[in-house]
């Protein structure tokens, strides 16, 4: 098959033992991003695979009326950025490992390294040294305090041992249903939604964005915090009412750690999450290793080889495959 890899930024995928998987398929990697869905059209007009670099491209009616000879959309994991109806208008397969079975220990790592990093002021530090000023303030110790973890999912988990390892207290928010399932597993979930955001001196936010649950986060709950209180975002920008943030790091009462942006990639050097001190940000890095890339595209590229061997995996809307095996 003719294959495209859209948005490998770094050329990574090559490096990696999964891409073995491919020795049999003509592959086309494309490095740099285009959102324009004519310009992209033209490029891998060719295509009858595509894989997709998590949601890093909108993948659209627009876009795939232009593509006749693809067959197959292959990725993992949840897909916001994917019109499925236009998938199957246009006779195009998805599939996605959604692998309920494992969270991203690369995402939750990165959420530990945030929280470390905000509250013994790395950043400051290093570049205090490297100004030749030695010591530039005093950081805070973790152990003792308390982390309030919004969701109940597998990251959020994952977190959660993280920060009893070293010492950390460990509360709970989330849906009146995940609440149930956190207190049947002995876990403590806050008495009510103002009592978490007041007494959690830090807040990490792991849930999904879906049309439920986008603003999720308002400017109440972010007033509602305590004074130096952190917050951490590696789920998505999306989940927090708009604005909401930036206003309240900006009366510099509490401290955030970002991962997500409203706009990525994030360009503009005078956005208020990069320029306030009172925040640590990150460019969407949190699952941007080499291991959780190779786990992840291992399960992307096994589904093209069974796609190509007429036996897909992880069909999405497998009407598609119905259909194509009718007309066989």
């Amino acid at each position: 098959m003719k294959v495209h890899i859209l948005d490998d930024w770094f050329d990574t995928l090559r490096s990696l033992p999964c891409f073995g998987k491919l020795a049999d398929h003509d592959v086309t990697v494309w490095t740099d991003h285009q959102p324009d869905p004519t310009a992209l059209a033209t490029r891998v007009q060719t295509a009858e695979a595509l894989v997709l670099f998590r949601e890093r491209t909108r993948i659209g009616a627009e876009l795939l009326e232009r593509l006749p000879s693809l067959r197959l959309i292959s990725q993992r994991s949840v897909y916001p950025h994917v019109d499925v109806e236009a998938c199957t208008a246009n006779g195009v397969l998805l599939c996605s490992n959604m692998h309920s079975d494992a969270p991203s220990y690369a995402a939750a790592e990165h959420t530990l390294a945030l929280i470390l990093a905000s509250y013994r002021q790395i950043p400051q530090q290093t570049a205090s040294l490297q100004a030749g000023s030695w010591q530039s303030g005093v950081g805070r110790t973790l152990r003792g305090r308390t982390l309030g973890l919004y969701g109940y999912g597998r990251i959020a988990g994952a977190v959660a041992d993280y920060a009893r390892a070293i010492g950390m207290k460990v509360q709970w928010w989330l849906s009146p249903d995940g609440r149930a399932r956190a207190e049947a597993a002995g876990e403590t979930v806050a008495p009510s939604r103002e009592a978490f955001f007041a007494t959690s001196d830090i807040i990490s936010l792991h849930v999904r964005l879906k049309p439920a649950t986008r603003g999720l986060i308002t400017a109440k709950d972010l007033a509602a915090m305590q004074s130096r209180a952190l917050f951490v975002n590696t789920s998505r920008s999306g989940l927090v009412e708009p604005g909401a943030l930036e206003a309240e790091i900006a009366r510099g009462r509490i401290h955030a750690a970002v991962d997500v942006f409203d706009q990525e990639p994030l360009t503009d050097i005078r956005n208020p999450l990069l320029t306030h001190p009172n925040v640590l940000a990150t460019p969407h890095i949190g699952y941007v290793t080499e291991d959780e890339f190779d786990l992840q595209f291992s399960d992307i590229f096994d589904q093209i080889n069974a796609y190509s061997e007429g036996k897909p995996i992880h069909m999405i809307n497998p009407s598609v495959w119905s259909r194509a095996e009718g007309d066989a």
